[in-house]
């Protein structure tokens, strides 16, 4: 365990909130909101690999999200499917491998052959992973994780054993979860692999989330004192 370092975090989750408000503030619909919200991904994505961030995790869809109007479901899914085909390229080329989590199973078939394919053609690179939360929700992972177990027979259940079977397996915990917008809660966003996960919270709106900000935050990161329940 470590104590106060100047050590940038191995993993950061980022909860983008705010591209609703961002449009309404402006007297746009809500998807002109998620398409400035896909520039900013895209900035903090560069920013990420550029001070070279391992792993960066991005809550792009929860499984509560369906709830929304069918519009703004159906032109969600396909700004995610213009991002990868946009981007497929810039991702190879940085060496960006790209991942997904979540029921993503679950999602439009065109949105997932794309999905399938970025991955695919990315699957080599290893500078830095990005991850999408799509259709995505905490508490299901975790009582995902317990079927599988029961399923496995397994009779006594251990920590690494429940990790294992979590979407996440393969990478590690998140040092810095961020969230934007002003909302000071985690909205079933990685409950399990958060225990010990550094916050962030702040007022800008997801929009207007930029490099600047972000590089401060991991300043702020940095000064931290990271004692995992020891002295």
């Amino acid at each position: 365990m470590s104590s106060r370092s100047d050590k940038l975090p191995l993993h950061i989750a980022i909860i983008m909130d705010g591209n609703g408000r961002w449009a309404k503030a402006r007297g746009k619909n809500k998807l002109e909101g998620h398409r400035q919200g896909a520039v900013a991904v895209k900035n903090i994505v560069t920013s990420a690999r550029q001070v070279g961030i391992k792993y960066l995790t991005l809550y792009a869809f929860s499984y509560e999200n369906w709830k929304r109007p069918s519009v703004e479901v159906n032109g969600l899914f396909k700004l995610l499917e213009d991002y990868c085909k946009s981007e497929m390229n810039t991702m190879i080329d940085e060496d960006i491998q790209f991942h997904v989590i979540g029921e993503w199973g679950k999602l439009p078939g065109r949105t997932r052959k794309i999905l399938k394919e970025t991955a695919r053609r990315t699957e080599h690179c290893d500078s830095m992973r990005l991850t999408l939360a799509l259709n995505y929700s905490g508490r299901r992972e975790i009582v995902n994780a317990a079927n599988l177990l029961i399923k496995d027979g397994v009779k006594r259940v251990t920590e690494k054993g429940f990790e294992k079977r979590m979407f996440t397996f393969d990478m590690p915990d998140p040092d810095l979860l961020i969230r934007t917008s002003g909302e000071l809660r985690i909205s079933n966003f990685l409950l399990f692999q958060c225990a010990y996960s550094e916050f962030f919270f702040t007022k800008t709106l997801w929009p207007d989330f930029q490099e600047e900000e972000f590089l401060g935050i991991l300043e702020d990161y940095k000064k931290r004192d990271r004692r995992y329940g020891g002295a």
